[in-house]
């Protein structure tokens, strides 16, 4: 129980916040200074607790909006900004969505106001840097806060969050370029806020709202309506947003490591294998967020290391000279190729590097973009590999793998870069390593990667569980693809003819059809192999040469054996199959087979086939017995069957079978 004594400094404690609201007259009637010492009345216990809830929410919207026109006014006559403080702490603790809707909209006009009233500028004396300081700790504390709401459970503040937060970026940068026109002519893109930006959608940590958090995890999974509101709009449009992004993701996957934030990798795995529109062309980079780093740079110059853009009111390239060794730009000499000698010659002007531009010039370059994408993805691709869940892991690298040859390597600076984590990728087997193959064999035909033991790790594939699984469509796709080369051995070939031939014995029919029209493509394009099909015997030998354990497909001698497992499939159970096998038979005077056609069989799709295949010809009524043994003979029926030495008599038992197809 509380003595009157503290009672009544409570009381005016009370009187003394409220006397610091705005618009007095707009708060209800209890908190006038003449009701504090009067007893407040005790809660309505028929009210239902929503009813109470109501009205605090709405008492914090009209000192949301009483503190909004003070700050909008204050600023305008340049007279004091503390009512920011209470307006963030209102909106900080605000339960409602409405409120927090319309506090965090209410913040944001009055620091475009602060921003536009260059408040945040160069400093000259000691109370504007004062003041400045105050307000940035309040900026960082509001950006915050909307990093969070990113992953709040309420839709509308998520999508209000991000657009506010990009918006902000607009005018920081804006604001930025203007307060160094005195020291440099060069557009300037607030870094800082821009990597809290990044870092809220890599990171994604839990809302700060009171009731909105749907997560405490220190990391979480992007949410889908931010990725696609942030990709959609800013990430595969703007070329500034892009290049920036990139680089800052760097930062962040070495900053925040798998064991803590578990999600960073896949929540950047989930941009980048979206990005469609990557520029292939410098005409391409023609889409700014910021419109002051359209303007065109001036060319740079040769042996002059110009700085870098301001971050903010320092400088934008923080995160890469915390890792390089005094020179800003250092990492972009990796991602360099020495010119020719013969290109040198054609060069008018002097050579343009890398590491000699500054950021404004580098957005205007496709080399600046595709150094950034290369470093982003050689410090994403050992992340996927490091992940504590193996299945994690697994999917990641799948994921990745299935874009790699069409929307990863032709952006890269040096394809070959990628090698190592590539080859280490076909240690895994199954679909992990027949994916990393099909990457492996791009960097050999597209970008001249020298791997000889490509053949002897494809081979090893053709086990006994490869024509048993879901994936084996997409293996003999792709195998078909590797060996549509006619300047392979015919050795080689057939190995892997053989191989295959060896396993249909044990296949299901719909894995026996994929097989057959593939080694009759094999055999049409290269002729030498005809000779495993019109062998009978074998060197007068009844062993098999091949050596199914042998792990080098040259050495397997298949090409001294034939391929009298394919001919067994004549007495196939399944006519398709058995059918489909007399084309060995036949001249091969037909062309290859699309294999399309048949990659996609299953048991089902056999069943509906026949179910669904038009009758030609009447089966028949009755059977012709003949003089072999039958089971539907009429009863007591006797076979007599000449051996040669000596006749067998055979007598039978009654039928009942027999007796149904007598008429």
């Amino acid at each position: 129980m509380r003595s009157k004594q503290e009672t009544s400094v409570s009381l005016v404690c009370v009187e003394e916040r409220v006397n610091k609201l705005p618009n007095r007259s707009s708060l209800p009637d209890f908190f006038s200074p003449t009701a504090v010492t009067t007893p407040m009345p005790g809660p309505v216990r028929s009210l239902p607790p929503t009813k109470k809830r109501k009205v605090d929410e709405g008492s914090s919207a009209e000192a949301i909006k009483a503190l909004e026109e003070e700050l909008t006014t204050a600023v305008q006559a340049n007279a004091s900004l503390n009512p920011l403080a209470d307006l963030l702490d209102i909106v900080s603790k605000a339960k409602g969505a409405p409120t927090t809707s319309k506090g965090i909209y209410a913040i944001y006009r009055v620091f475009v106001l602060v921003i536009s009233a260059d408040k945040l500028g160069y400093a000259t004396d000691e109370p504007a840097k004062i003041v400045k300081a105050w307000l940035l700790d309040r900026l960082n504390a509001y950006v915050n806060f909307l990093a969070s709401l990113l992953q709040d459970k309420e839709k509308v503040l998520r999508l209000s969050a991000l657009d506010i937060l990009m918006s902000l970026q607009k005018y920081l940068s804006t604001s930025a370029t203007k307060s160094s026109q005195s020291s440099t002519s060069q557009p300037q893109f607030h870094n800082a806020h821009f990597r809290k930006i990044v870092t809220a959608l890599l990171v994604c940590p839990p809302s700060l709202r009171p009731s909105g958090e749907t997560s405490q995890d220190t990391s979480n999974p992007i949410d889908p309506d931010v990725f696609h509101k942030f990709y959609d709009t800013w990430f595969s449009v703007h070329d500034d947003i892009r290049w920036f992004f990139l680089r800052e993701a760097v930062t962040i996957l070495n900053t925040h490591p798998p064991e803590t934030y578990a999600y960073v990798a896949s929540n950047l795995l989930s941009l980048l294998e979206s990005l469609t529109t990557f520029p292939t062309d410098e005409t391409e980079l023609n889409a700014w967020w910021v419109s002051e780093l359209g303007t065109r740079p001036p060319n740079p110059k040769r042996g002059t290391q110009e700085e870098d853009d301001d971050d903010g009111d320092s400088s934008t390239d923080e995160a890469i000279r915390q890792e390089g060794d005094g020179n800003d730009d250092d990492w972009r000499k990796f991602f360099e190729e020495e010119p020719t000698p013969k290109a040198a010659k054609k060069m008018k002007g002097p050579g343009v590097r890398l590491n000699q531009m500054t950021v404004h010039q580098s957005l205007h370059s496709l080399a600046s973009h595709k150094a950034v994408f290369t470093r982003t993805w050689l410090a994403l691709l050992p992340r996927l590999s490091t992940t504590n869940d193996l299945g994690t892991s697994k999917s990641l690298t799948i994921r990745t793998l299935n874009i790699m040859h069409q929307g990863v390597m032709p952006h890269l600076t040096r394809p070959i870069l990628v090698m190592d984590w590539i080859g280490s990728s076909v240690d895994y087997g199954g679909t992990v390593g027949l994916l990393a193959l099909n990457a492996l064999f791009t960097l050999i035909k597209d970008y001249n990667l020298d791997y000889p033991s490509f053949y002897t790790r494809l081979y090893a594939f053709l086990d006994r569980d490869l024509l048993h699984l879901k994936h084996r469509a997409r293996f003999f796709r792709l195998t078909e693809l590797f060996l549509s080369s006619t300047h392979l051995p015919a050795t080689l070939l057939a190995s892997f003819v053989k191989r295959l031939a060896r396993l249909s014995i044990s296949a299901p029919p719909a894995a026996v059809v994929m097989i057959i029209p593939f080694t009759y493509n094999i055999l049409k394009r290269h002729p030498a192999l005809m000779v495993m099909i019109h062998r009978h015997e074998i060197d007068g030998e009844e062993k098999d040469p091949f050596l199914p354990h042998e792990k080098n497909p040259v050495l397997t001698q298949a090409l001294s054996s034939s391929l009298w497992e394919l001919n067994s499939h004549l007495s196939h159970y399944y006519s398709g199959v058995s059918t489909l096998t007399k084309i060995f038979s036949e001249a091969f005077t037909k062309p290859g087979y699309p294999m399309e056609d048949f990659l996609d069989h299953t048991y089902a799709t056999m069943i509906d086939t026949d179910i669904n295949r038009k009758i030609k010809k009447e089966p028949p009524l009755s059977i012709d017995m003949g003089k072999t043994l039958n089971l539907f003979l009429p009863t007591h029926a006797s076979l007599v069957e000449d051996t040669g030495d000596e006749q067998l008599t055979l007598s039978l038992t009654s039928d009942v079978v027999s007796e149904l197809w007598g008429f």
